[in-house]
């Protein structure tokens, strides 16, 4: 006999089951790449099973692509012939997480920008949300993969579904959403205090984890700036060094919808960026600019509540 959700016998509880798909642009670089794919997906496992999909646009090749027509197809290494051999490459791994284990699986994404054709595979796998990740790359020096993977977070933030794109996931959204990109002279690395605005301090994602008063950090390293922003989107903070360190996208009729651009790094938990430096992936004076406290679990808890909650 099944039971209506809300009509659940007394002690009976319906599992929570999660599907996220990860933009995983940081594989060469296991602390802050695979390291902050599981912070990401850490607040899910703490409140159910959660399975991540991940893609790798800038390794995959054009041609294997089209092995996405068919939906969820998993990605082989002769698939991705750009592949750093610093990093292993595997297809599926299990990582304990919060006394769970979490499954992750690398698949085969499509490589073209058609907006509705992404939709439909991203509903084709089943995925709760959609996350984009920091990368080496720029935004302001285009390459190829960039245009299939700006059409991917644009189709999913669009569609209504959950969708985060953090750092070099923040600026192509915006770029995908119509904003302009530009290079810095040099790197800004630290903890910054965000500058937020009216929307910013009401936004259930930068500020309902915190209890006195909107007063929130975030961990900074990247060159490349948003620097307008998109008409679809709407500035929630900045900082002294960056006029944008956060949107929300909204519909066409103005309502908000749960889709998030954040410059900064939520993922960069402290145990993270002591192993990055440990394992020489930051300098020296990053690791020194990182040290204090910021509010990135707080904010991917909350990511994990607007997904859980959708």
């Amino acid at each position: 006999m099944g039971w209506p959700f809300n009509q659940l016998p007394l002690g009976v509880h319906m599992s929570v089951y999660t599907r996220v798909l990860m933009v995983d642009l940081l594989v060469e670089r296991a602390a802050f790449g695979h390291g902050g794919n599981q912070e990401v997906v850490r607040p899910f496992a703490a409140r159910g099973d959660v399975e991540l999909l991940l893609v790798t646009p800038q390794m995959q090749s054009f041609d294997a692509g089209a092995k996405s027509e068919s939906g969820e197809v998993a990605l082989n290494d002769e698939d991705v012939p750009h592949w750093d051999d610093e990093f292993p490459f595997w297809q599926t791994t299990s990582v304990e997480i919060e006394g769970r284990d979490v499954s992750f699986s690398r698949i085969v994404m499509p490589m073209h920008d058609d907006d509705a054709r992404m939709a439909e595979w991203l509903e084709v796998l089943g995925v709760d949300a959609v996350v984009c990740s920091g990368s080496r790359r720029n935004v302001s020096i285009g390459e190829d993969w960039m245009g299939p993977t700006a059409s991917l977070i644009r189709a999913s933030a669009l569609s209504g579904r959950p969708t985060l794109g953090i750092c070099f996931g923040h600026q192509l959204l915006c770029h995908a959403l119509g904003a302009t990109i530009e290079r810095a002279d040099s790197l800004s690395s630290g903890i910054w205090d965000l500058e937020l605005t009216t929307e910013g301090e009401e936004d259930e994602l930068l500020t309902s984890h915190v209890s006195d008063g909107p007063c929130v950090a975030g961990l900074f390293t990247h060159q490349d700036h948003v620097m307008t922003v998109p008409d679809s989107c709407t500035l929630l903070s900045a900082t002294n060094h960056n006029g944008v360190t956060a949107v929300r996208v909204h519909a066409e009729d103005g309502s908000a919808l749960p889709a998030w651009g954040l410059q900064f790094h939520p993922e960069a938990a402290r145990a993270r960026i002591e192993r990055a430096y440990e394992w020489g992936h930051i300098t020296e004076e990053e690791f020194s600019s990182f040290k204090g406290e910021h509010d990135g679990a707080g904010i991917l808890s909350s990511f994990a509540s607007v997904v859980l909650g959708h």
